[in-house]
């Protein structure tokens, strides 16, 4: 069975959202992704959701917020691990014959709730939540074990932050932050050794959405012409324990960028014209481009990732939005030359406890 994306919309960036309600937020973005489907909300048969009460700011948060996503008299489901989570389950249910034609919708508001408080809760509840370790901390305790893993220096990490940066001021989806010199980013203040505050990603708030349909939708409706095929996805979890050894290893991206690449037939990296990376950090990209085996430097977030905008729960779906619009050529200023192949990437939990990796391929369907 192939899956295609029929239409993607992203909410504009901003770093406080303060005209817009968080249902508002994900009703205009499911909207815009539907009429750029082309499709009415009618004709969708699930919709699934990636959100977080905590950082939604309010219980069972999708008690309120299916609705205005969509879901209006139609099946729905949520997961609240990431939202590229929630595009790995609407790819299972999808495989499984329950959809054919659906949407992904996520959301955060970085600025209603603080992250780094919500994270404190995400740890082990007898050891690191105790110990005070948040978001800052653990990235920093990543940073550290990564660096010494694969020699990352801060010259490096600098280097790839003001490279992220000047990606991010091209993207007309992006915040267009200001780029940063690298005395600047030596200059700022150390979060948590060692990770400096200007060396972690802004961030904002957000929505993304994605209509996927199948083969057999297609044919019945043959004036629906899909942006990109969903041709691999990969997912994996690590365990909660922040020592050295989890740290270094990366296991669970290893696992979701492998898996993802084989199903998508594909060997390594070097298939891959366009790699969408959550690098929250430029020691998280560093660490990526070793991990994956990534040896085309410009194939990297073209879009400026995370730099560009960072909805922290959805960072994931707004990187798979970035990729299809690449394969099919509608990614503005930021756009490639001849891309073909773009890989999605998104993590989630203490450390990069989970990762999610999609890859998507330019729409080749009767002729299309």
């Amino acid at each position: 069975m192939n899956i295609y994306v029929l239409g993607v919309a992203l909410h504009p960036a901003v770093g406080n959202e303060r005209t817009m309600r968080l249902e508002e937020m994900a009703y205009h973005t499911a909207r815009s992704a539907l009429d750029h489907a082309g499709i009415s909300r009618k004709q969708l048969d699930s919709l699934t959701i990636g959100a977080c009460d905590e950082l939604d700011g309010r219980p069972i948060s999708s008690m309120l917020m299916s609705a205005p996503a969509g879901a209006y008299n139609i099946d729905e489901i949520k997961v609240t691990d990431s939202g590229a989570s929630a595009l790995c389950l609407a790819y299972a249910r999808f495989l499984s014959g329950e959809s054919e034609l659906g949407m992904v919708v996520s959301w955060c508001k970085s600025s209603k709730t603080n992250p780094e408080s919500v994270m404190l809760l995400r740890g082990d509840p007898f050891y690191t939540r105790p110990l005070g370790v948040g978001t800052a901390v653990s990235d920093a305790l990543f940073a550290q074990a990564v660096g010494e893993e694969y020699g990352v220096t801060e010259q490096e990490v600098n280097e790839r932050v003001v490279s992220a940066f000047r990606k991010a001021a091209g993207n007309e989806r992006g915040m267009r932050h200001p780029v940063p010199d690298e005395a600047s980013l030596v200059a700022s203040p150390l979060d948590a050794t060692p990770l400096r505050a200007a060396q972690r990603a802004p961030y904002t708030d957000g929505a993304a959405a994605l209509v996927l349909a199948t083969d057999t939708f297609l044919d019945a409706n043959p004036e629906c012409h899909p942006l990109a095929r969903l041709s691999g996805v990969g997912w994996a979890s690590d365990s909660y324990r922040l020592e050295a050894k989890r740290l270094r290893a990366m296991n669970s991206a290893r696992a979701a960028w492998q898996t993802a690449l084989s199903r998508a037939g594909l060997k390594d990296a070097d298939d891959l014209d366009v790699i969408e990376l959550d690098s929250q950090t430029g020691y998280h990209e560093a660490a990526y481009v070793r991990a994956f085996g990534i040896k085309k430097q410009d194939a990297v977030s073209p879009s400026g990732g995370p730099f560009a905008q960072n909805p922290y729960f959805c960072t994931g779906l707004v990187n798979a939005v970035e990729a299809v619009l690449q394969v099919s050529n509608q990614a503005g200023a930021v756009q490639r030359d001849g891309v073909r192949r773009a890989a999605a990437h998104g993590c989630h939990g203490c450390a990069q406890q989970g990762n999610v990796v999609m890859v998507f391929e330019a729409a080749q369907r009767g002729g299309q």
